[in-house]
Formats: C-alpha cells, structure tokens, sequence
C-alpha cells in the first residue's frame, strides 16, 4: 500500500514540475511576442519609408492580427493570477494555449518580414541593380546586328510559316532595350524625388524588360538549331515512309491499308523541293503522322488477316443463344426467388447489364468482335446463374421424403413425384411471403 501512495506522490511531484515548466514557457513566450511585436512595428516604419505602403502591406495586416491575438494571450495570463483560485488544469491549459499563440505570432512575423527583408535588400541595392540593368542593355544592344543577319539568312532558307515566330524577334528586343533604359532612368529620378514606391515599380520592368529582350534573341539562335534538328529527322522520316511504302505492297489490300497509302504518298508529293526554302517544322509533323497512319493501317489489316471479322449472323447466332440461356436462367430464378442465393442473382443482373445495347454493336465492323464477346459473356454468366440458382434449389430440397413417417399424414410413401413439386410449391409461397414482408 505504501508503494502506490508513493508513485502517486511521484507521478503528482512530475506533473507539478511539468506545470510549472509550462507556465514559466508561457511567461517567457508572452513577453519575448509583446517585444516581438514592438521591434517589428519600428522595421514596418522604416520600411514604409523605403519601399512605400503597397510593398508593405503583407506586414502591416500581420502585424495587426497579431496584436489581436495577443490581446486574447494577455487575458489568459491575467485570469491565472486574479483572485480567484484555479485547478491544475485550467492552468495547464490557459498556458498552453499561450504558448500557442505567441509561437504562431512569432512564425507569421518571421514569415513576412523574411519577403520584406529581400525587398528592402533589392531596395538598397537599387544603384547596383540599375547599373546592371544599364550594362545588360548595352550588351544586348550589341547582339542586335547579328541577330538581325541572323533572321535574313534563315530567311533566305525556311518558309515564312517557319519564321513567323522569331521574323520580329530583333525589332521587339530593341523596343524591349530601349524601355529598360528608360525604366533605369524614372527610378532614379523618381528615388531621388523621394518617391520610393514608384521607383521599385520602374526598376522591376526594367529588370523585366532585359530579360524578355534576352530570351527573343536567345530564340533566334535556337531556332537555328531546331531547324537543323527538324530538317534531320525529316531526312529521316522519309527514308522511312518510302520502306513503309514498300512493305504495304504485300500487306493485305483493304481499303483502309489503300487510304493510308494514299496518305502518305500525298505527304511525300508536298514536300518542297531541294534548294527552296520550306517549314521543316510543318513537313515533319504532316509526314510523320501519314508515316503513322500507315503502320496503323497495315498492322489492323494484318491482324484482321490472321483473326477473321466474324459474320453478322455468327454474332446475331451467339446473341440469340444468350438470350435463350438468359431466358432459362430468368425464368427458374423468378420461379424459386424465395430459395435463389446472392450469387445467383448476381451473375444474372451482370449478365442482364452486359445484354443491354448489346444489338447495337452489330451496325459497325469495329465493334462487331466486341459484340461477339460480350454475347458469349452474357451466355457464359447466364449459365452460370443457371447452375447456381438450380444448386441453391437443390440443397433447400427436403432430403427425407417419408415426412411424418410415410405418405400423406404418414399413412404409405407418397406417388412419384410428389415431393419435388410439394418443395417447387413450398420454394414459391415461401419466396412470394418473403417477397411480400420486404419489397
């Protein structure tokens, strides 16, 4: 007995330890939040004045829902040393919910003046970042001359439907150059006016403005490359659709295999002519997809070849016989539904859903084969309703037919017969009375 008082008396010691390391947590948490928030309320000040109000709008509704639930912190810790006495566990938990609370002010404040932290960094920097901007323009402009040579001989060489997309490349980035430049220029005019936030708002589409200049002039380069890419595997690709060509001579002759290579010897006919400027791009896609369309062709044929379309009255044959198995399988089930299992019925409600639309498939040679196995699906489940509903009928089949002793009222054996149609009849009240109390 001794024994238990004393763990009590430790498990006691250990929760009052535990407690009083919370609240002490709690103390410390309230005042490093209320002091959090004071030194973060002086960098909101300075940063109004460095980055403008709209930069800094994120911290300031921070700031103000943390004071909120700060408020409610305070509270809490007032209710723990008023002059009414409370229990280990309101304590316990008016703590905790403190601690709660001033760590998620800490986290939201860490949060947002991370971001303002790297914009105001931006902010100080602007100096540097506007001579960037000035040095990135210069060399662009530089690039320009060759971009331009650049576009007029691949002119010379690919289609207009080809160049479209880098044929004003060169006039765009100059704009683009030119507009950066400018941008530089208002943000130090508008930063040395004191107007800060316009100045951020000038030097980040400066910034933006240099790098969409880059990428439409890095575009015309790399078209070059594509192109050659491009041109290449076209190479490639008609080497490949003339063998296909070939090979379709002794693939089966279906109208389909004849389309596709009419397809494709259209495609190869539209090809431009060596020495004159053309859209690999677009030649490449119109005869990969009719190099595509064959071996499509000649592969279906091929297998049609091996496997037969199956005629419509082979197809409408195996419906008509699962129509009659399903119809056997429906009518023994209907018949004895007090005595017929789950897996029974279910075979014939699938095989029912399989039936539906089932004639449907017969008007189209595509899906003529899969009319086919859905019909022998349906015979197959049907069977097997069959045989599992005539099993349930089976085993609820009285085994002893001497019911009472012999006969009727146990008089003498009953005349052939009589026993299965008195448990036919028994199976059909019983389902009709069942059917009855629950449908």
């Amino acid at each position: 007995m001794a024994g238990i008082w004393g763990r009590r008396k430790r498990e006691q010691e250990e929760l009052a330890a535990q407690d009083a390391d919370l609240a002490r947590r709690a103390e410390q948490a309230l005042v490093a939040a209320d002091e959090r928030i004071r030194t973060t309320g002086d960098e909101l000040v300075f940063a109004e004045a460095e980055l403008g109000e709209s930069l800094t709008g994120d911290l300031r509704t921070a700031l103000s829902a943390v004071r909120t639930h700060l408020r409610e912190a305070f509270q809490l810790h007032q209710l723990n040393h008023d002059e009414i006495p409370d229990t280990p566990e309101e304590l316990r938990t008016r703590n905790a919910r403190i601690v709660q609370l001033c760590d998620w002010a800490q986290d939201l404040l860490d949060d947002k003046t991370a971001v303002l932290a790297k914009s105001v960094a931006k902010v100080r920097r602007a100096p540097e970042i506007i001579a960037q901007v000035r040095a990135d323009a210069e060399a662009l402009s530089a690039r320009i001359p060759h971009t331009k040579e650049s576009i007029g001989r691949l002119s010379s060489r690919y289609a207009e439907s080809a160049m479209h997309q880098i044929t004003a490349s060169a006039a765009e980035a100059e704009q683009l150059i030119a507009f950066a430049t400018h941008g530089a220029s208002v943000s130090e005019r508008r930063r040395a006016a004191k107007q800060n936030e316009e100045a951020n708002l000038a030097l980040e589409t400066a910034t933006e403005a240099t790098r969409r200049a880059s990428a439409l002039l890095d575009a015309v380069e790399d078209f070059e490359i594509e192109a050659l890419r491009a041109e290449s595997t076209l190479a490639e690709i008609v080497a490949d659709s003339r063998g296909d060509l070939i090979a379709a001579r002794t693939a089966p002759q279906v109208p389909a295999v004849a389309e596709a290579v009419a397809g494709l010897q259209e495609a190869l006919s539209a090809l431009s002519p060596a020495g004159t400027p053309n859209d690999p791009f677009a030649e490449l896609s119109k005869l990969r997809g009719a190099n595509s369309a064959l071996d499509e062709a000649i592969a279906k044929a091929r297998h049609r070849a091996e496997h037969p379309l199956p005629s419509i009255q082979q197809v409408q044959h195996a419906i008509d016989d699962a129509d009659r198995q399903l119809g056997v399988a429906r009518g023994l089930i209907s018949g004895h539904r007090g005595w017929i299992g789950a897996d029974a019925r279910t075979r014939l409600a699938e095989a029912e859903r399989l039936r539906i639309d089932l004639s449907d498939l017969l008007s189209s040679e595509d899906t003529r084969e899969e009319a086919l196995t859905r019909a022998r699906r349906v015979a197959h489940l049907a069977s097997e309703a069959l045989q599992l509903a005539q099993r349930d009928i089976d085993s609820s089949r009285p085994q002893d037919q001497n019911w009472g002793g012999g006969g009727w009222g146990g008089g003498g054996r009953r005349g052939g017969g009589g026993d299965i149609a008195s448990g036919i009849l028994g199976g059909l009240v019983i389902g009709s009375l069942l059917d009855g109390m629950f449908d």
